[in-house]
């Protein structure tokens, strides 16, 4: 199966892209002609997903999921933080325009970006990216420190990267002023095995700020 799968991904061409491209919506036709006209009316996903850009982790698929079902954000190891306005800005949309009521964190075991995280060496520009990484190792030190095993020490940074996205995210003004007017929001916090092709719900789930440091709590909404 690994071998086939590779050999395909050798023969993808610029050209095979497109063509690709007019097989899948002839197969999608062919089981429901009504597929486009529906999906081009507009959108009303209850799900954003922030993943990561490995393309081996793509939302739709691993969740059984068709277009339309999940608005989703990728970006190297899934990092959540306050100065991405990429981020903020798909957050705000996908919360208050679209009205997502799940905003899942979606982490991978053996994610290259963590892995960076973990050396002790420069890599370019992405060195910046990988700080919010190793910010989460420095507040879980003696945990970190204490696993010996390179693959368990990667895995659990992965975890523990996770659980502080969906921290940030219930830290910012966006969440908290869904959750004061009272609408349905959660936030969660999953990892993905590419190895068995299986999610992990790491019980995260947040509905309200009461796990929240107080510093962070918002209590008046601006008019």
């Amino acid at each position: 199966m690994c071998a086939l799968h590779e050999e395909k991904h050798s023969h993808i061409t610029y050209e095979s892209l497109l063509e690709g491209n007019k097989e899948w919506v002839a197969k999608t036709l062919e089981e429901n002609p009504d597929f486009f006209n529906k999906l081009s009316k507009g959108q009303k996903p209850p799900v954003l997903w922030i993943g990561c850009s490995d393309s081996r982790v793509p939302a739709n698929q691993i969740t059984n999921t068709n277009p339309g079902d999940i608005f989703v954000l990728r970006n190297i190891a899934n990092v959540v933080v306050h100065t991405d306005m990429s981020m903020l800005s798909v957050l705000d949309y996908a919360v208050n325009v679209l009205g997502v009521e799940h905003v899942i964190v979606c982490g991978h075991y053996g994610c290259g970006g963590v892995e960076a995280a973990l050396a002790n060496k420069q890599f370019g520009i992405i060195d910046n990216w990988l700080r919010a990484i190793k910010d989460t190792y420095r507040l879980h030190h003696e945990e970190m420190d204490a696993i010996t095993d390179h693959k368990e020490r990667c895995n659990r940074l992965v975890e523990l990267n996770v659980a502080e996205s969906v921290y940030n995210l219930s830290k910012t003004s966006i969440v908290q002023n869904k959750w004061a007017n009272g609408s349905k929001l959660s936030v969660h916090g999953w990892v993905y095995s590419i190895e068995t092709g299986l999610i992990t719900d790491l019980g995260l789930s947040a509905a309200a700020p009461d796990k929240l440091s107080p510093v962070f709590h918002v209590n008046e909404i601006p008019k």
